[in-house]
């Protein structure tokens, strides 16, 4: 039987708290302001942009900044001073029209709330002036960089905004925690109580499986929707008189394309499964890159939530068309038993065409009082607000009756898709989420709506250290179109993504290939004894009442 594993110390959000005020210092100082002055009510402080320039390049702390350090440990001052030199590799031109984006504008206003101009008002114009000047700085985009082109004469630094910024952090963090520990908890009690078998005993599925691959690649014309998209197509090579295969459909997230999880689709095929990768224009790679070179001017368009899962039953019938029209298909899968798995708005596809509808009066409630919010954790906020500038019914539902089973990873939707129609789900759902995503935080956007799920299979696998991108892979010669720190990468995606090539099978093996050998792989004892580290996993099915009660008291998104 697994054991139980040593709690770990959260990877990540810790260091997120230590960073919060020299993290709103140094995304606010000055050009030729020579200082920063620091507000709390009537009191003031200042401190000069050359002693943060002498912390930044030495090991020692200036006089004038050791007032400011006292409360900090010094793993905290370490923390800060790489952050001060943390250099993000975008353009000038990425950077400024992302700022000019939706998505831009409203980060720069709850900035400008705690960084003013002299005169006390907003300084989010400045704010977008000095990181535009700072990524044509020869040291490139860093926080120092930042302060060094800020260019109005003086700022200041609200701390009453800044102390209710870090309460409310302070307050989501500790929550997550919480919903993590008792997570964990009841897979302890799950093991201790559930005899198990001896999984090294048993076929490892993090392992390739026996069925070569015939890969195929076409264009997909939707004449309908003006929209057109390419398909990567992976069939296993099936022995004579073998039953067609269920489809597996991988949608990616936002910045991604078809090669993201082509690691997923032929591990999948490899063990018998077809697998069909629609790369989803307007929010894939090719949009992320137009928005950087300036010929976009969104991160994504809103329309992409409808487009999105409209796009994948438009592949399915597509599929189905040339299964019976083109010798070569016929007979190599099977388009009514259909899986569906994504990451980030890959994995709102997967509850849209699960028949969890849109919601536009949930979603303008939730956006209002979002509003009223000066700091938010959850950054995926920023992109479901945008849906309410399109003409939408209040409900819209993208049902698709072939879709059989989904495997949602990172997903978002909690203020967009309705909150009341997930216990009406009936096919069933693996929810993945990372303890340290900022992006889709677990807690609102995977924890609670996987505890309004009703139907009995439903898992949730949290990979507690995991960030928003641990899924994420980049294939061997391609080169990301934005380098991300190692911060936000998070630790060991190698690892990420073996646990997900494991439970990628398992799951759609039992619920689309009726396997049930698989089941004992759908368990916390076998997260247990896949789980490393680095990156510890946990897996439950449900949440026992208390566990229930602590996750229904946590106010959604706030």
């Amino acid at each position: 039987m697994a054991g139980r594993r040593p709690r770990q110390t959260p990877w990540r959000w810790e260091r997120w708290l230590g960073w919060i005020v020299p993290l709103a210092m140094a995304l606010t100082p000055a050009h030729a302001a020579e200082r920063i002055t620091l507000s709390y009510g009537l009191l003031e402080r200042s401190i000069s942009i050359e002693t943060l320039e002498q912390f930044s390049a030495s090991e020692d702390i200036p006089q004038e900044l050791k007032s400011y350090t006292r409360a900090f440990t010094p793993e905290q001052v370490e923390q800060f001073r790489q952050l001060l030199r943390t250099r993000f590799d975008l353009s000038p031109v990425g950077i400024s029209q992302f700022l000019y984006t939706d998505q831009g504008e409203a980060l720069l206003e709850q900035l400008g709330a705690v960084v003013r101009t002299e005169s006390g008002r907003s300084g989010s114009r400045a704010l977008r002036a000095a990181l535009v000047l700072a990524a044509f700085d020869p040291e490139g985009l860093t926080p120092l960089t930042v302060l060094q082109h800020f260019p109005l004469d003086g700022l200041q630094i609200d701390l009453t905004q800044t102390s209710q910024i870090v309460a409310q952090v302070q307050r989501q963090v500790t929550q997550t925690q919480r919903a993590i520990a008792a997570i964990e908890a009841e897979a302890d009690e799950s093991i201790d109580n559930t005899p198990s078998p001896n999984f090294s005993e048993l076929p490892q599925l993090e392992r390739r499986g026996s069925f070569r691959i015939d890969q195929y690649t076409f264009e997909l014309v939707d004449t309908e929707r003006d929209r057109t998209f390419a398909v990567d197509l992976y069939l296993p090579v099936l022995e004579l008189n073998q039953p067609p295969p269920p489809i597996v459909v991988i949608s990616h997230g936002l910045g991604s394309n078809r090669d993201t999880f082509a690691y997923l689709a032929r591990h999948l095929t490899s063990h018998g499964f077809a697998v069909a990768v629609p790369e989803h224009p307007g929010s894939n790679t090719q949009q992320l890159e137009a928005l950087i070179e300036g010929r976009a001017q969104q991160v994504t368009e809103p329309s992409e939530f409808i487009n999105r899962p409209l796009d994948v039953t438009r592949l399915l019938d597509e599929l189905e068309r040339r299964a019976q029209q083109d010798p070569t298909l016929r007979g190599r899968y099977d388009v009514q038993h259909v899986g569906v798995m994504g990451q980030s708005l890959g994995a709102y596809t997967a509850f849209a065409l699960a028949g969890v509808p849109l919601n536009r009066t949930q979603l303008a409630a939730d956006c209002a009082a979002t509003n009223t919010i000066t700091f938010s954790l959850n950054l995926s906020l920023l992109l479901q607000c945008d849906v309410l500038n399109l003409p939408i019914p209040d409900q819209l539902n993208f049902r698709d009756e072939r879709v059989k089973a989904i495997f949602a990873i990172n997903t978002v939707g909690s203020s967009l898709l309705d909150r009341t129609a997930l216990a009406q789900v009936d096919i069933p759902v693996m929810v993945v989420s990372g303890g340290a995503d900022t992006v889709t935080p677990a807690l609102p956007e995977q924890i609670t709506p996987f505890s309004q799920l009703a139907i009995p299979d439903r898992y949730l696998l949290m990979m507690e250290n995991a960030t928003h991108f641990s899924a994420i892979d980049i294939p061997e010669g391609e080169t990301a179109t934005v380098t991300l720190p190692s911060e936000l990468v998070g630790p060991s995606p190698a690892i990420a993504h073996q646990y997900l090539t494991a439970f990628s099978l398992a799951f759609f093996g039992h619920y689309l290939q009726n396997d049930g050998s698989l089941e004992n792989y759908l368990t916390p004892a076998y997260a247990r004894y896949l789980s490393q580290p680095d990156l510890p996993i946990d897996l439950v099915r449900n949440f026992s009442p208390g566990v229930l009660s602590l996750v229904e008291a946590i106010p959604l998104n706030r």
